[in-house]
């Protein structure tokens, strides 16, 4: 656990309740050293992220509600720029702005990413930022995946200020289309192989049985 994440998070309520549970030594140990400059993300980090294809983006709207959206896109959508600095496009969808509203009021916000194959999960706090596609186009065009057909219509870059990788329990494995057709591409080599063969032993019966009849 990076330092930065748990002096973000740990306020003195939840510190006097990890006290009052017996957990704040061990924690304590955690926050021990810890600056308040950010977290570097580190080429762990970076290799999982570059293999996300979704993740789960937090803000909180003007009035206090927190807000949950999903993100998705091709492998390594989600890209590490220079900086400590995280940024994705923003391509045009259903029109709501929820969360680009949330950002115009409250620059903070949390990314979930899971990785559920392997069950990792890495949590990561930062402040957020819309750039307009008319502002900087091209930086929305460098984070616009190969070949993906959308319209890209501004960018969300997020200075990184501490992350946290999780502990894998509860999380159930799951899989997707891509991971399943892998997973078991040595099987359906082996039954259209299979398949094959016995039609090749039908018809050299069927031309046996033929002889034989004459």
């Amino acid at each position: 656990m990076a330092q930065n994440y748990v002096l973000t998070l740990f306020t003195e309520t939840a510190r006097a309740l990890q006290e009052a549970d017996g957990s704040r030594t061990s924690y304590a140990r955690m926050e021990a050293g810890a600056s308040g400059e950010p977290d570097q993300l580190t080429d762990r980090e970076a290799e999982f992220i570059a293999a996300r294809d979704s993740f789960y983006l937090a803000s909180v709207t003007s009035e206090g509600w927190p807000y949950v959206q999903h993100r998705g896109g091709p492998a390594g959508f989600l890209k590490l720029l220079p900086g400590n600095r995280l940024a994705f496009a923003d391509y045009r969808g259903n029109r709501q702005h929820v969360s680009t509203a949330n950002l115009t009021t409250e620059p903070r916000v949390s990314l979930f990413l899971m990785d559920y194959p392997n069950r990792r999960r890495l949590k990561i706090l930062g402040r957020a930022r819309i750039v307009q596609a008319n502002e900087d186009p091209a930086l929305v065009a460098s984070l616009m995946p190969d070949s993906y057909q959308a319209i890209p219509e501004r960018a969300y870059v997020i200075d990184v200020v501490g992350y946290d990788w999780n502990c894998p329990q509860h999380i159930t494995p799951r899989f997707t289309e891509v991971e399943i057709s892998q997973a078991i591409r040595p099987l359906t080599t082996e039954i259209t192989q299979l398949r094959a063969e016995i039609e090749r032993l039908r018809a050299q019966a069927q031309t046996l049985e033929n002889g034989d009849r004459k």
